[in-house]
């Protein structure tokens, strides 16, 4: 059957994430401990669908809680899919969005995206390197290499990251051919990027113990036993520095 080929063309993107990119994982691993230990953020951000990646590392069962996701609604379809892919060519858009978020010398970024060639992903590791943020990027290397960048730089993500993570997905994202179709089906992309991401946090969390630091990792909600409370007292130390925590207390703060 057609979807057990896709499963199969995945876990082909899969086993060469975990053999080409494991020397680049790791490092991107220990950049994300370094952050923990300092007690810093770590930023993510991504347009299009690449904010799915973004978003998976929020909030997470079996994540962290040092996770601040820059979202924007012009990015994840809420102003409209085509009002999306013009906004992430806008000059200057990143650099007001960065504003709205409590960045410091101590943060690590994660930034996704797919092509790498657009405006906003680009300024926004340059907004962030000029902050003293460490960037790490997860990009299509080859589909990147091969198009024209956008910025005036003339740079795209992979030429600005201290780290880059290739997601080993073919040009175009699609991994299928099917009689009668134009073009390929059956994306790639959000799977290797969850998959790269949370790899990233995991060796993060692991050289992070292995340096004798803890790193509360966050439970499921829907466990018994688990309260608001208690992904309050782990989610505390964050406040002020994650927008999302909790929208509601941040406005009543606000006198709103």
């Amino acid at each position: 059957m057609h979807f057990e080929n896709y499963i199969s063309e995945l876990q082909a993107v899969l086993e060469r994430i975990k053999r080409e990119q494991r020397i680049a994982i790791s490092t991107a691993g220990k950049l994300v401990a370094d952050t923990l230990i300092a007690d810093g953020v770590i930023h993510t951000f991504g347009t299009g669908h690449s904010h799915l990646i973004a978003d998976e590392a929020f909030f997470r069962a079996g994540g962290i809680a040092a996770i601040n996701p820059i979202l924007d609604e012009r990015f994840v379809f809420l102003k409209g899919a085509l009002e999306s892919t013009r906004a992430e060519r806008v000059s200057g858009l990143a650099k007001v969005l960065i504003e709205q978020e409590q960045v410091g010398p101590n943060d690590v970024a994660i930034l996704i995206s797919n092509s790498g060639r657009n405006n906003v992903p680009v300024e926004m590791a340059l907004e962030m390197k000029n902050r003293g943020v460490k960037v790490i990027a997860i990009t299509s290397v080859v589909q990147s290499a091969a198009s024209v960048p956008l910025h005036v730089s003339g740079k795209r993500l992979f030429e600005i990251a201290d780290v880059t993570i290739d997601n080993c997905v073919p040009p175009g994202d699609a991994l299928l051919a099917l009689a009668g179709l134009q073009s390929k089906i059956g994306p790639s992309s959000t799977v290797a990027g969850a998959a790269i991401i949370n790899s990233i946090i995991i060796e993060g969390v692991a050289e992070t113990i292995r340096r004798g630091h803890n790193v509360p990792i966050l439970p499921s909600a829907n466990i018994d036993g688990v309260t608001e409370t208690t992904l309050r007292e782990l989610l505390d130390r964050y406040r002020g520095r994650i927008r999302y925590l909790d929208l509601e207390e941040r406005e009543a703060s606000k006198g709103v």
